[in-house]
């Protein structure tokens, strides 16, 4: 799919920025946090109250940056003295899921675009209009929302969802992950088969592509199981729609494929989580022991019979592989109901970490004290 390098503006946003006193002291958002089970000495707050937050992204000078879907707009939370302000420096724009930050610059996924905010930390209050890097990329909204990330290669991921639950697609346009220049030129296919990525990262040694995939729905409450995926070079195929978890065959789509013969997950995380955003942890706050593990936020199941999900995962990581899954944070869910989701993760500088939460309307911040 070829990609075309537009470097044209982009005229249809509507309010370019608005501005959000939130201050530290004034976050009395009725959330039973309370209830969230953590590891001795973690403890977890209400750091920024963001409508619709979902992936993050870290600027030079310390901003964090918030997409969003519903919302249609990209958020900036900064920090002075313990205070925060949120501020809307996008709006009006088409599942703005995916943030990416690079040389001062805000990337942002808008369905079919990528935009890119020049020198965005100097002007929050008055962002402007963004250039449009591209337009190539597929407008269908299922699956719709693309996660973006810049890789130790100095090119932007962008992963491409399925525009179904499962069917048979042009490779070179869906259910994959792709990368380009910070222009938007030289678009490339860097994995295949994944149906829905919304979370990636790199390893912080290896430098070797992690990320999550949904898996698909109407298999059954325990099949397939949603995955944790590592592509440690160009042209791998993960099995969608052929295959489900490395080595369950597609009831309509099983036979064209040999399951034996895609690459199957690092990890199998449970079915129907909604694994989402993932880092690995790199910070100094927490004990040595969760140091290049990684922390995958499951956003929660929405049409298995006993919900599942809407908790933080830890997967420890020994020797370049995954081997064991633990819940590091739990609580979202109670019984039937839940009142939050998790969506993505990032680790500040001082070594706390953040997760978005969607449905709350938040930014939550964990952090760690030696009991």
């Amino acid at each position: 799919m070829p990609i075309v390098n537009t470097f044209i503006h982009f005229i249809t946003l509507g309010a370019l920025c608005c501005v959000l006193p939130v201050a530290a002291k004034d976050q009395h958002i009725e959330l039973p946090l309370d209830k969230i089970k953590l590891p001795a000495g973690f403890s977890i707050d209400v750091w920024a109250k963001v409508p619709n937050a979902r992936g993050l992204a870290l600027g030079k000078k310390g901003t964090v940056f918030a997409g969003s879907a519903s919302e249609g707009k990209v958020y900036a939370v900064t920090e002075t003295d313990g205070g925060r302000q949120v501020k809307t420096i996008a709006d009006g724009l088409n599942l703005p899921l995916g943030v990416a930050f690079r040389d001062g610059a805000l990337y942002v996924s808008a369905i079919d675009r990528i935009l890119r905010f020049d020198g965005i930390e100097e002007k929050l209050d008055k962002p402007g209009k963004p250039l449009v890097i591209t337009t190539g990329y597929p407008n269908e909204k299922h699956h719709g929302g693309k996660y973006i990330g810049f890789g130790p290669d100095d090119l932007l991921y962008v992963a491409v969802g399925a525009p179904c639950n499962t069917c048979e697609v042009d490779p070179e346009t869906f259910a994959l992950i792709s990368r380009i220049k910070p222009d938007g030129s030289n678009y490339e296919v860097f994995a295949r088969g994944v149906r829905n990525s919304v979370g990636f990262d790199w390893h912080p040694e290896t430098k070797e592509l992690w990320f999550t995939d949904n898996g698909r729905d109407w298999m059954g409450d325990n099949i397939p199981p949603d995955e944790l995926n590592r592509a440690p070079k160009k042209d791998m195929h993960f099995g969608y729609p052929y295959c489900h978890g490395g080595d369950i065959p597609d009831p309509k789509f099983g036979a064209k494929r040999d399951c034996s013969k895609v690459i199957p997950p690092v990890a199998k995380l449970d079915p129907h989580v909604g694994a989402l955003g993932m880092r690995f942890y790199t910070g100094k706050m927490f004990p040595a022991e969760y140091r290049n593990n990684i922390f995958i936020a499951e956003h929660g199941s929405w049409n298995r019979r006993n919900k599942i999900g809407y908790r933080l995962n830890l997967i420890r990581i020994k020797n370049n592989k995954a081997v064991k899954q633990e819940v590091f944070a739990e609580g979202w869910l109670e019984k039937e109901n839940n009142w939050g989701r998790p969506v993505d993760v990032l680790v500040m500088p001082d070594g706390a970490l953040l997760v978005s939460d969607d449905f709350a309307g938040v930014i939550y911040r964990i952090s760690y004290k030696k009991p």
